[in-house]
Order: C-alpha cells, then structure tokens, then sequence
C-alpha cells in the first residue's frame, strides 16, 4: 500500500465515519418525509382514489423545482438555514441537512413510479371490500410495490454516497473532504486513487445489497 495511503488511514477511518452519518440523516430523511409524499402523489394522480389536479400539479411542481437544483448550489443556498439547524455550517451534520434537502423530492417521485408498477386491479379488488385509504397504502401500495421501493432506496443510496462526496468542497467532511484536501491540495493522486477505488466498492455493495433484498422479497 502506497506511504501516503498509510499515512491518511486513522483519518480515512473517520471519514468514512463521517459519509455513512450524512448517509444515514439524508436516507432517514428521504424515508420519513419523501416516502409518504411520494405516496400522496401517487394518490393525487389521474385514476387514483384521491385524485386533484390542481393538488397534484402543485405538488408535483415543489418536488420538480427542488430537484431542479445542482447540489452544489442547493449546498450553499442553505447555509443560513444548515446553521440554524445544526449550529454550524462546516461537518458532516451541517452536510445533511442540504443532503436530506435533496433526498426527500428524489425519493418522492422513485417512490411514485415504484408504485405505478402496482397493479390497478389489485387496488380496485381492495376498494370493492371496503378498505381505507390507510389500509390500501400499507396492505396494498406498499406490500405490492416493496422490490420496486427497495431498488428505488438502492438508487437513491448510491447517488447520494456521490453527493455525500461533493459536499467535502466546503467542508462537509466525509470521502469527499479527504480526496480534495489530500488528493487535490497536496497533489498526492494515490490518495485520490484510493478514495474512489473506495467509493466504487462502497457503490457496487451498495448495489448488491439493494438487489438481493428486493430479489428476495418479490413475489410477484
């Protein structure tokens, strides 16, 4: 192993830390928030049980507009309110909060094409016995469509381990910030090298991961 490579481990370690916390306040975030309104979408839309134009126009048109943002833009644009929040604007914490930002619309519109996939007759068949809104979203919406919501997760995982690597430009800590102080500043391309052969294993475990799991748990 390159010197320079041994030399950065202890700071390597913490970094990675550093990218799985972003990753997990980003994800949870996406779950929590994007996932429901991913469903509501779904719900306003053409032919559904709650559909409004004018609500699913106006919904739909926020989540665009958000996922309209460079990352790197949407990352300076919030630093006023990142500091509010997390009490500072540097760190993998203050990170997350532009991070889970730009999860939340991008898991909502996965969210609602995952569950386009679901059959209409399956959710006419749960309206003609009388179910609620609640149980069709749980019993049906989310039991039938749960492979095409984990590799919807997968994705949304992965492109934001990339993010995760951007907000290291200013300061964000993670991968991303041990790359460009040590691979960039100080010219040392070993230990750039190194950092993206990590992020390529970290994305293909990602991967792999997502598959098998929704592999496992599709029964169509």
């Amino acid at each position: 192993m390159p010197e320079n490579v041994v030399a950065i481990l202890p700071e390597f370690w913490l970094a990675l830390g550093q990218t799985a916390l972003m990753l997990a306040i980003g994800l949870a975030a996406a779950l929590v928030i994007g996932g429901p309104l991913g469903v509501l979408l779904f719900l306003l839309g053409p032919g559904q049980s709650l559909a409004h134009r004018g609500a699913h126009a106006l919904l739909g048109w926020v989540i665009n507009t958000v996922r309209s943002f460079p990352f790197i833009i949407l990352l300076v644009a919030l630093v006023p309110f990142t500091r509010t929040i997390a009490g500072s604007s540097i760190g993998p914490v203050a990170a997350a909060v532009p991070l889970s930002f730009a999860a939340i619309p991008y898991f909502a519109r996965l969210v609602e094409q995952s569950l386009r996939d679901v059959p209409r007759g399956v959710i006419e068949a749960a309206h003609a016995m009388g179910a609620s809104e609640l149980q069709i979203v749980w019993r049906v919406l989310v039991l039938e469509g749960r492979s095409g919501l984990v590799l919807a997760l997968t994705v949304l995982a992965i492109s934001f381990l990339s993010y995760s690597a951007v907000a290291g430009v200013v300061g964000g800590g993670g991968i991303g910030d041990l790359a460009i102080r040590y691979g960039y500043y100080r010219f040392q391309t070993d230990v750039m090298v190194f950092t993206v052969a990590v992020l390529v294993v970290l994305v293909q475990l990602i991967q792999f991961a997502g598959s098998t799991l929704a592999r496992r748990i599709d029964k169509r």
